[in-house]
Formats: C-alpha cells, structure tokens, sequence
C-alpha cells in the first residue's frame, strides 16, 4: 500500500485545501442535498465517513488522526448547516434541535473513522519498517 504524503509534509497552501476546504466544500453540498434529497444526503454523508478514514490516513497514529477528524467534523457539519441555511429549503430529514447539535454529531463520527485512517497509517509504517529490517541470510547462513 503506497501511502499519501502526511499533511505535515505538504505546503501550506496545500494543507489548507486538503484540511479545511475540501471538508467545507463537501459539507455544502451535502448541505444543499439536504433540501432537495434525504437519500443524496444520506448517501454522502455516509460518504463522508471515507473521506473522514483518508484525511486520517494524511498522519502518522490514531491520536494524530482523531485529532484531523474534530476539524473535518466541525467544518464539514458547519458547512451543512450553512448552505443549507443559505439555499433557503424545508430539510427533507430532520435536524437535532436545535441544529447546531448537527455539528458534534459529525465531529462524532468523524473523530473514529479519521482515527482508524491514522492507525491504518501506523501500521503500514511499521510493515514497511520491518520489512526494510529483514536481513537476507549469506551464504554461510
């Protein structure tokens, strides 16, 4: 498994888009689905959780990763309830109330599923630590 550069790693400028504008963007479509579609809403939010184990992937351990999903989980629900807001629709799946409350249900989800893309990350690291330490017997064994 060839792994993404840590965020760490990657431009600032890079680092904004992969942490905060992708969330935020998604976030809006997702909240503008939430007027028009319960299934498309439903369906991406779900989705989401995929992208919340790939932003974990961008660093190294669970507490690294947990940490990229609270700010995954509080852009991506703050955007939800922002263009949603904006577009102006009925929602067509009901909202905690009051709908703030939306913005620590996906911070929840988010956090364990970008944790579980850290220690995935973790692991890979270590598989390819101990594979590079293997030593190949010589010829006298």
């Amino acid at each position: 498994m060839t792994l993404p550069p840590l965020l760490s790693e990657r431009s600032r400028g890079m680092q904004v888009l992969l942490a905060l504008v992708v969330p935020a963007v998604y976030g809006a479509v997702t909240g503008i689905f939430l007027g028009i579609s319960e299934a498309v809403y439903l369906v991406l939010a779900i989705a989401g959780l995929l992208g919340a184990v790939g932003a974990g992937v961008e660093h190294s351990g669970a507490g690294a990763g947990a940490l990229r999903g609270i700010v995954a989980g509080v852009v991506f629900g703050g955007a939800i309830l922002i263009a949603h807001e904006i577009s102006g629709a009925e929602p067509e799946r009901d909202l905690p109330d009051p709908a703030i409350v939306l913005i620590v249900v996906t911070t929840a989800f988010a956090v364990p599923f970008a944790a579980l893309g850290g220690w995935i990350r973790r692991r890979q690291e270590g598989k390819g630590a101990a594979e590079s330490h293997h030593e190949v017997p010589g010829p006298l064994g």
